[in-house]
């Protein structure tokens, strides 16, 4: 008993609770906006709710765990977080689901299901930062091998959730991710030019072969309305949705549980990938910019932890962890605003998703245990 509340009494001098209270008023912000949209009777998941505070108290279970664990001895197991990454995805060949849209996306065990591509992002993280900080104590980061395994092993798990899950908005996630983390940690210019020049080799190839006709629409949708959709009855219609309840909300909103669009059901995805546009209609422009704030305020604590560690890996993973809620952020609101293509991106703590919940509280908890942990355990 006396462990146990020397423990706790630890966690909270020790841990980052700073970033524990973003994120949990952040996630109770998102069951708020949730449980506005059950109200609808065009609501297809009523019990959203309770599967999102259930997450929730799972994620808060891990957040307190991942805290307690450092980060060293979690990357030192990078290939074997490999090797699980790979075969946890690749379960999607034979036991996914897809939804209305063609993604195989989720592993469903009775009423619960499970995103993998989702909880890998975390272990993805983790094994580029490892690769990268052995790179950069033998100071070869910009070595053509060096790069060239880098590559090999985003190429991989790049390839596995586009072409297993046919999620192209959670891959180009990995894009970002992957890219920022070279940026950031000391990657030359030259090596993301060569990268640029590659792309635009193959992106030929890949358009016409590994797309289909409706994703190249759907991509085009937002630079090419009138060739694509000069009705908006189709790709257009979402986004249209969307930006019409955004705008009639406002500079305050129409008041939680009154939005004229979201009570009707009007919104598609309104629990999930256009939770934004619940918060402008109902809570206006002042819901929008507090749903920013706590992000920003998230990702720039995330890069202040790993600014102050003095663990080059935690530097990394820190950085990492940051560029996917800048990734999944950037994207998710510039769906909701007709800017981007709307692509399935979900936004952190905010999207109804239990996946991604978890995901989201594991990966702070990481960060809050750098912040424990200032220095590398071979080193203390």
């Amino acid at each position: 008993m006396k462990k146990i509340i020397i423990g706790i009494g630890r966690f909270f001098k020790e841990a980052d609770i700073f970033l524990l209270a973003l994120s949990l008023i952040s996630a109770i912000y998102g069951v708020i906006l949730i449980s506005s949209t059950v109200i609808s009777p065009m609501m297809r998941a009523p019990n959203a709710v309770y599967v999102q505070v259930g997450a929730i108290v799972i994620g808060l279970f891990l957040f307190v765990l991942f805290s307690y664990i450092d980060i060293d001895i979690i990357a030192d197991k990078a290939v074997f977080l490999f090797i699980f990454s790979v075969l946890f995805i690749s379960t999607l060949f034979i036991w996914g689901i897809g939804d209305a849209v063609g993604r195989r996306a989720w592993l469903r065990f009775f009423d619960i299901g499970i995103q993998p591509a989702e909880i890998v992002k975390v272990t993805f993280i983790i094994i580029i930062a490892k690769m990268m900080m052995n790179f950069k104590d033998r100071k070869t980061l910009n070595s053509v091998l060096s790069m060239g395994q880098l590559v090999v092993v985003f190429g991989v798990m790049f390839g596995l959730v586009w072409q297993v899950s046919q999620d192209i908005g959670t891959a180009l996630v990995y894009l970002a991710m992957f890219g920022m983390m070279l940026f950031i940690n000391g990657v030359r210019l030259r090596w993301f030019v060569i990268g640029a020049a590659t792309v635009g080799i193959t992106f030929p190839f890949f358009w016409t072969y590994l797309l289909s006709e409706r994703q190249r629409n759907r991509i085009l949708a937002p630079f090419l309305q009138e060739q694509i959709d000069p009705l908006r009855q189709d790709l257009l219609w979402q986004t249209d949705r969307s930006l019409e309840a955004i705008a009639s909300g406002g500079f305050s909103g129409q008041g939680l549980g009154n939005g004229r669009l979201t009570q009707a059901g009007l919104v598609p995805a309104q629990h999930t990938d256009f939770i934004v546009s619940v918060a402008g209609e109902e809570l206006g422009f002042i819901g929008i910019m507090l749903i920013i704030a706590l992000l920003v305020a998230i990702i720039i604590r995330c890069m202040y932890v790993g600014a102050k560690s003095n663990n080059p890996l935690g530097m990394i993973v820190c950085t990492g962890i940051a560029a996917k809620f800048i990734a999944q952020t950037v994207m998710n609101l510039g769906m909701c605003l007709g800017i981007l293509p709307v692509i399935g991106v979900t936004l952190p703590f905010f999207s109804y998703g239990g996946s991604s919940i978890v995901t989201c509280f594991a990966a702070l908890g990481i960060v809050s245990g750098i912040k424990m942990r200032p220095k590398p355990l071979r080193f203390r």
